[in-house]
């Protein structure tokens, strides 16, 4: 077990992590039945009101807190013990985060910052959603500094000695949020605030939103790195096979970091101000990230096949009925791994510019996000806790609590598979997204649409059944399960793999590629945003 201060502090973070979770949950179940019409919401409670809270806290404070509360716990164990100033640093990170986070979900429930998850300009919220924001970002960098301080101390330690593996990529990822977290501070603090307050009248919407998808496709990417993280060092020492290579797993991590932040403009295909040559640009490097996912893909399958012939597994899929599809620790991180196919597929189709003329702005790309987010990362996260929680509280994961987990996994998956199978089928009749229920005065076609949002309200009935029981799962394991000894899973390297080259942890090298990348796709375009700025456009708010 690692050390018990390291281990509070990872504790720490993914406590906050479940309460956004239940919290964001709760919104989530109303919000579908909401939109199926089965339902009214009472004491003014508005529509938007929930999505905003099931947006926010799901997908930026739930995956936020948990990635850090991994992420620390596994440096903690590749790196040994945290010095002291990151740790304090770590801890101050914390703080930081946790009372904007609070802060933020206070004016969501007052209803005082319905503005969605994206606070696209011109809603405005008060101006304390977005100092609330501000103390998130900032506590987060704390965190990321804290990290690379671990990293440095470390790597000036032990001289040329290769970094862990696991380390090695929680630094990358750190990275990627800090460069992507750079256009969410530049938009909050120098257009957001200003303007919530009343400094200035008005605000340039073009920029905001391309300051925010600078940051928000990014975002994506620090949301599945963790989750790569898992199946490329824990997922091989779960089954009992080995890492399959370092330096392909090294290479895909900084592939990933030069490829997903300078393509924001593909989320803004049908938006005005941006020349269709800058668009086109961003999307040919946006397609570059599939190099790196692909990597990944045939390093997992490689780690599987490998394991499965060392056990005596014959034939050409042989391999697949010796993997340990009744230990949850590996069941749900692959059941996420197997959603990702079609999410990934789906994710082509919205970055491309035909097709995004079809799908933009319909329930097809909410769709896309809960296959990607909520099922390939939460799949991952979640399979991370059956083992991550007994490790850190110096208890075990029991035969019924695995059984209750491969339940959680199946039903989780079952409950996505329907909500999120019917909001792409449904999108593609036209269904519009960030919508609540209407028939339009009972048009044919919107009336088409109701059988597949009762679907919805099915699936996602069963993901907050799903939510509950992971609940108590980690409740248990917490407080309830036997005292013992779990291991952390570090996979080793392949004995025959080729070694990695020391280039690839050259970061001033990288990161100034990533600078060059960036500036090259985002000068132009911000020089002409400028030279042509629209009139701006006051605050409203409808709600």
């Amino acid at each position: 077990m690692i050390d018990k201060r390291d281990a509070h502090l990872s504790l720490a973070f993914l406590t906050v992590s479940f309460i956004a979770l239940f919290i964001g949950a709760i919104a989530g179940l109303l919000q579908t039945f909401v939109r199926s019409g089965a339902i009214e919401l009472p004491f003014s409670i508005g529509y938007y009101q929930l999505l905003t809270a099931h947006g926010v806290l799901l997908a930026l404070i739930f995956t936020t807190f948990f990635i850090l509360g991994f992420l620390y716990a596994g440096i903690s164990k590749t790196m040994g013990t945290l010095y002291d100033v990151p740790r304090r640093t770590g801890w101050l990170g914390f703080v930081m985060m946790t009372f904007g986070t609070g802060l933020a979900t206070v004016f969501i429930l007052l209803n005082k910052a319905t503005v969605l998850y994206t606070f696209y300009a011109p809603l405005q919220a008060s101006p304390w959603f977005y100092i609330a924001l501000v103390h998130v970002v900032v506590g987060s960098w704390l965190c990321a500094f804290s990290m690379w301080n671990q990293y440095y101390i470390w790597k000036s330690r032990t001289k040329n000695k290769l970094s862990p593996l696991f380390s090695y990529m929680a630094a990358m990822t750190m990275a990627l949020w800090f460069v992507a977290t750079l256009g969410l501070a530049a938009t909050v603090l120098l257009q957001f605030i200003p303007w919530s307050i009343g400094w200035v009248d008005k605000i340039d919407i073009l920029i905001s939103r391309t300051l925010f998808w600078y940051f928000g496709h990014p975002l994506v990417y620090f949301w599945l790195l963790p989750a790569y993280m898992c199946w490329y060092v824990v997922i091989p020492k779960i089954i009992g096979g080995k890492i399959f290579s370092d330096a392909l797993a090294r290479l895909s991590f900084v592939l990933f970091l030069l490829f997903s932040i300078p393509v924001g403009f593909h989320h803004q295909l049908l938006e005005p101000g941006i020349s269709h040559t800058w668009k086109f640009f961003q999307v040919v490097l946006t397609f570059m990230v599939i190099v790196p996912s692909l990597m990944t893909a045939f390093s997992m399958f490689a780690v599987f096949e490998t394991a499965g012939r060392k056990k005596g597994a014959r034939g050409l899929f042989g391999w697949i009925k010796v993997l340990p599809w009744k230990d949850v620790r590996f069941f749900a991180p692959m059941m996420g791994m197997l959603i990702f196919i079609p999410a990934g597929a789906g994710g082509i189709i919205n970055a491309s510019h035909q097709l995004n003329q079809v799908i933009h702005n319909t329930l097809w790309v909410t769709g896309h996000f809960h296959l990607t987010v909520a099922s390939t990362v939460a799949l991952t996260f979640f399979g991370i806790c059956y083992w991550l929680i007994p490790y850190l509280t110096g208890r075990t994961l029991t035969p019924r609590m695995n059984k209750l987990g491969i339940i959680q996994t199946i039903m989780w998956t079952a409950g996505m598979a329907i909500m999120s199978g019917a909001m792409h089928i449904v999108g593609l009749f036209g269904a519009p997204r960030r919508t609540s229920y209407t028939t339009y005065a009972d048009h044919s076609q919107a009336v088409d649409w109701i059988p597949y949002q009762v679907a919805m309200a099915v699936g996602g009935t069963i993901l907050f059944l799903a939510i509950i029981l992971l609940m108590y799962i980690a409740w248990f394991l917490a407080f309830k399960a036997p005292k013992g000894v779990v291991d952390f899973p570090v996979g080793e390297v392949e004995e025959n793999a080729v070694s990695t080259p020391v280039i690839l942890e050259n970061w001033k090298l990288w990161v100034g590629i990533c600078a060059a990348l960036i500036l090259i796709a985002y000068t132009v375009p911000f020089w002409h945003m400028i030279e042509h700025a629209p009139p701006g456009s006051p605050g409203y708010k409808f709600w």
